[in-house]
């Protein structure tokens, strides 16, 4: 009986942790006024969906289609990814990412908790979106000017260098719930979340 009793407080507290740490809110970019949902994870507050800010050069919509950017923001190449977060937030560093991965159990798992579960093609393994990051499928512009995967991967970059000509990303699929690292060349371009400062 008390093991019973010890498991269900642990289990209501474990659920009263979810709960405060995954406040949700909102933030206004006062560089074009644009509104962007917000989610709290343990102690990181991140944007629950993808930059979507216009620069001059450095950014693209998907498949150079406007209409895009509501649902994905837009694609950022690797140096422009760098300065594009609005003041008072940044692309977050790899510390960061590992705090966000830790706090959700680990790279291994955390996939599925971050992935919307609508949008991504068939299974979506492991979906849940229990973080509330809201995570979509927004594909990647390649360097010759060609996009792919928009119903099946997200990527975002990091700020970690692979060597002078390339960069790693995270990257989500629509058939793992692992959060996976790979790199890519600077000028391809992929989407970012931001991370309040």
């Amino acid at each position: 009986m008390k093991k019973i009793s010890l498991l269900i407080t642990i289990a209501l507290l474990i659920f009263l942790l979810s709960l405060v740490a995954q406040e949700t809110g909102s933030f206004n970019d006062s560089r074009d006024g644009k509104s962007y949902r917000t989610v709290t994870i343990g102690t990181q507050t991140w944007m629950s969906e993808n930059l979507a800010y216009k620069t001059n050069s450095g950014c693209w919509a998907y498949e150079n289609n406007i209409s895009n950017v509501r649902k994905y923001g837009y694609l950022y190449d690797w140096k422009t990814a760098q300065s594009v977060c609005p003041p008072g937030w940044h692309l977050p560093i790899d510390s960061e990412w590992l705090t966000l991965m830790s706090f959700l159990g680990s790279g291994d798992i955390a996939g599925g908790k971050l992935k919307s579960t609508i949008s991504w093609e068939s299974p979506n393994t492991g979906a849940t979106n229990s973080s509330g990051f809201s995570a979509l499928p927004s594909g990647a512009r390649f360097p010759n000017g060609s996009f792919d995967n928009a119903t099946g991967y997200c990527y975002w970059w990091r700020t970690k260098e692979y060597d002078t000509n390339h960069a790693y990303f995270i990257q989500l699929s629509y058939d793992q719930v692992r959060v996976s690292e790979n790199y890519n060349e600077k000028n391809a371009a992929v989407s970012i979340r931001c991370l309040k400062n």
